[in-house]
């Protein structure tokens, strides 16, 4: 007899997850957001800006000019707020996407938190990084201001949608959940990678490890990311509205695009490194040949020399 491989997400789960409301802090979005957007305005300016980036990084980072400056300060901030995205939102994801728990189950045991409650915070904290890095970046590439633009207008609008309870909010929430997970692990390396580039510049082969890294993580976690999306839209099909139903592709192919066109970008880099360590093997080289035949011809000039005085 054949047994069916059981899979890691549970389909009846997922088909008939309840149409309700994400969180009871749904009316206080705008607070939740507003505080987060406070709060890395205040990282900002009165912590790296005043005193710990100069601390952490010394020259590297005074050394900059206004403009990495900035950039390097904004990185430091995205990539730090989704390490704790994902640290306070893996557990409630998890139970949400992959478990039995709904948006209301209680995060702990008698907890009046839900996970619904970490779910919606760890969203708007996820959209206030975005807008953050609209504001701060100074050197942003237009496919990332779609992906960044398209997230928060995503985001927001099913927070939105599911204030009135419509039929598609649940579950677009969830999805958007799956979309903003793979994210954070696709982008959180790029983080590290550009803030590596200004620390280490001159450590080439340390720079081709984390470029070629990020280049692989990018495209495994954008196909894993579409297997994933395209598995929960065709099991949530027929819940679907049609204007859902169209828009949802079209939103995940923007998402991917601007994926790929990070992993285009680090692949370059990566290749740019391995050229610079392929010049620099090659000037070692002529250096060695050169002062090889430097010392032959010293020899030979010495031998001369020496038997002319016999």
């Amino acid at each position: 007899m054949l047994l069916r491989a059981e899979s890691p997400i549970d389909d009846d789960h997922i088909r008939k997850f309840p149409l309700t409301s994400i969180s009871a802090l749904l009316p206080y979005t705008g607070l939740i957001i507003s505080v987060v957007l406070l709060v890395l305005f205040l990282i900002k300016f009165y912590i790296l800006e005043l005193f710990l980036s100069q601390k952490i990084y010394g020259n590297k980072y005074t050394e900059l000019d206004e403009v990495n400056r900035l950039g390097f300060v904004t990185h430091n901030i995205a990539g730090g707020t989704k390490i704790v995205i994902l640290v306070l939102a893996v557990y409630p994801f998890g139970s949400v996407v992959f478990g039995r728990a709904g948006f209301h189950t209680p995060f702990t045991h008698d907890s009046i938190v839900t996970m619904g409650d970490i779910l919606l915070v760890s969203a708007q904290m996820l959209v206030g990084t975005f807008l953050f890095e609209l504001i701060y970046r100074t050197k942003i590439s237009p496919i990332s201001v779609v992906h960044h633009m398209a997230s928060i207008l995503v985001a927001q609008a099913a927070i939105t949608i599911s204030i009135f309870a419509n039929k598609d909010s649940s579950i677009e929430f969830l999805l958007c959940t799956v979309w903003g997970a793979f994210d954070i692990i696709c982008e959180m390396l790029p983080h590290i990678t550009i803030i590596a580039y200004r620390v280490y510049p001159d450590s080439h082969r340390f720079l081709a490890t984390i470029f070629r890294a990020a280049c692989l993580t990018t495209f495994m976690g954008t196909i894993t990311e579409t297997l994933v999306t395209m598995y929960f839209f065709g099991e949530l099909w027929s819940r679907w509205t049609l204007p859902f139903k169209i828009v949802t592709p079209i939103l995940h192919l923007a998402f991917s695009a601007a994926q790929f066109h990070g992993m285009r970008i680090f692949f370059k880099l990566w290749k740019k490194q391995k050229r610079i360590i392929r010049d620099q093997r090659n000037t070692e080289k002529e250096m060695r040949e050169e002062n090889a035949g430097l010392d032959a011809r010293w020899t030979t000039v010495s031998v001369v020399g020496g038997m002319a005085h016999i």
